[in-house]
């Protein structure tokens, strides 16, 4: 008895509070202010009442199965009974009235911040086709927010930062509201919120038992709890992969190797590292770039060879896809499988060697890097081993940026002649080459011009205004689309242009893309495969690959042979090592 009468001062407590509400509304005075329209326009707040609890039903039922990718957002999706909404009611219910309050602000305060992770994958998937890393992307933030600065300008990045900030304080308030409100709809009408409680989680059990769908998705969902275990499981891993790297770095075949016995059949030789900047296996295999594509690489395939050069081409697997083309060079240069930005960091600052440390140590080549989409400190560009950087500020470039692009590839490769390969009486040299002109967003694109022309770049004032504004591209994907493959395109003909222009019996490039592009352009294909090619003029420098199998020309057979793209420095250095060929 003395247990039933302490439950009893909860409820009658909320009764009569409830009463007391009533009571001090109906003896208020005619007033002007939202109390006083409430009273004179019962009706319309009774409207305006229900409304905002509607409101706030379909925003705490959207939180709940809110989809974290773009393409699952539909119908179906919000059409589903979600088990953590059955629970989390029970749970309130069930509460006295001062945790209820706890928990119900706990409740939504999590929502928003779920939801706004959600929009966070949503974006990443669109971009890097895989969702956001709670413990390695924070940094991609700033390099997004950078992005948008070079692309729509300052004004486009404040915007956007403002619009990004304001959406995530509008969705946390919301849901938090939304929360509180549904929870004392439920305790003002606990008899009805109780049955319908079991009524839902009764219907949950019977649509998991049977397998009910709808739209060919499960009626009955527990999307956000798979979601954190996601989640917690990723945090694990990411806080797992600093000890699985570092043994990983620790290993180096030709770390004790002699540097006379380094890169000995490439003695003499001018080798040209160059990676095109998103060009990836889409841009060969997609139906609607490949007649496209497919007439450049064997237009250029021909060109070549009538200057005397061959041709080898194979598949390579990025470790990313979208951007991240620096995880995609380190891991191409290093021998080890940079996916994120923990690895990245862990490897610049340790003494793993690259090729290009390989060739350096040799003391047979002049190392180099061309970086036209360096803007700022590069404190990274130590560890690369490169005895000249030649940035966007040092090409001698003084022509418009092409949106994201700093500096148009012919004129990066003019520039890298004037500078360098053209000099008389150098030594040789071992080049990494960035042509970024097919960076995203691809508009506007710059043209191929006469390579006497070029001067000191002034002439793509002209060419930029010729292009295309990118707001208006990104609107359609079928013109994102055929302005990626114009800038591949693009990227293209000004290698195989400075290639057959200046190079010589001495000339061993290596091209490759660095990982395919957005989703926009793959069209959901997963594939992370990139093109890479080895251009020569001596015979001996292919004889070496022969046993790789590639393809001869610029293009690749869709049956070529694909690696790791951190199987290619220890393949590479063997090839040309003195057991090699």
């Amino acid at each position: 008895m003395s247990q039933v009468t302490g439950q009893l001062p909860d409820t009658e407590t909320e009764e009569t509070e409830g009463t007391k509400e009533e009571s001090r509304a109906e003896d208020a005075p005619q007033r002007p202010g939202l109390f006083g329209w409430r009273l004179r326009h019962p009706r319309a707040a009774r409207g305006v009442t229900v409304a905002t609890t509607v409101l706030a039903g379909a925003l705490v039922l959207c939180a709940l199965l809110l989809p974290n990718r773009v393409e699952r957002l539909s119908f179906g999706a919000f059409f589903r009974i979600p088990a953590e909404g059955v629970l989390l009611a029970g749970l309130l219910l069930s509460l006295p009235p001062r945790p209820r309050r706890i928990v119900a602000v706990a409740t939504g305060v999590l929502l928003g911040l779920l939801s706004v992770l959600k929009f966070l994958d949503m974006g990443f998937y669109q971009v890097l086709a895989r969702p956001f890393d709670l413990v390695l992307d924070w940094i991609l933030l700033d390099d997004a927010a950078e992005f948008v600065r070079e692309s729509f300008g300052r004004t486009g990045q404040v915007l956007a930062v403002a619009g990004v900030l304001v959406l995530l304080v509008v969705v946390l308030v919301a849901t938090t509201l939304a929360t509180v409100r549904l929870t004392e709809l439920m305790v003002r009408h606990r008899p009805v919120a109780t049955r319908t409680t079991l009524i839902l989680g009764t219907a949950w059990i019977t649509c998991v038992t049977l397998g009910v769908q709808v739209t060919e998705v499960p009626l009955a969902s527990k999307i956000n709890a798979d979601y954190v275990d996601n989640r917690v499981e990723q945090v694990r891993a990411g806080l797992r992969d600093a000890e699985v790297f570092r043994k990983q770095a620790a290993v180096d075949a030709f770390a004790d190797t002699p540097p006379d016995q380094l890169l000995t059949g490439l003695r003499g030789k001018d080798v040209l590292f160059t990676f095109i900047e998103s060009y990836g296996r889409v841009a060969i295999d997609d139906p609607a770039m490949s007649r496209q594509i497919d007439s450049v690489l064997d237009e250029g395939t021909g060109r070549l060879k009538a200057a005397g050069f061959a041709s080898r081409s194979g598949w390579l697997k990025s470790p990313v896809t979208g951007a991240g083309s620096w995880l995609a060079h380190s891991t191409f240069l290093s021998g080890l499988w940079i996916k994120n930005q923990q690895r990245y960091r862990s490897l610049t600052t340790s003494d793993r060697a690259t090729l290009n440390s390989y060739f350096r140590k040799t003391g047979a080549w002049r190392t180099v890097g061309v970086v036209p989409g360096v803007r700022r400190a590069w404190p990274e560009g130590e560890f690369f081993a490169l005895d000249r950087i030649y940035d966007s500020e040092h090409l001698g470039y003084h022509g418009p940026y092409f949106s994201w692009t700093p500096v148009p590839d012919q004129f990066s490769l003019e520039a890298f002649e004037r500078l360098e390969h053209g000099k008389k009486d150098r030594e040789p040299i071992m080049a990494e080459i960035i042509l970024a002109s097919s960076h995203n967003p691809w508009a506007p694109v710059a043209r191929m011009i006469d390579w006497e022309d070029l001067g000191d770049g002034s002439v793509f004032h002209g060419i930029k205004e010729e292009g295309k504004d990118p707001k208006e591209v990104w609107k359609n994907p079928d013109d994102v689309r055929a302005e990626y493959a114009n800038a591949i395109e693009y990227s293209l003909r000004s290698l195989v242009e400075y290639v057959e222009r200046y190079g010589d019996d001495d000339t061993v490039l290596v091209f490759l893309g660095d990982h395919q592009p957005v989703p926009t352009v793959t069209a959901g294909s997963r594939s992370k495969d990139v093109p890479v090619t080895i251009v020569a003029r001596d015979p001996k420098v292919l004889e070496r690959v022969e046993d790789w199998g590639w393809t001869d020309g610029l293009k690749p057979a869709k049956d070529a042979p694909q690696w790791p793209m951190d199987k290619f420095r220890d393949r590479f250095m063997t090839a040309y090592g003195p057991d090699g060929g």
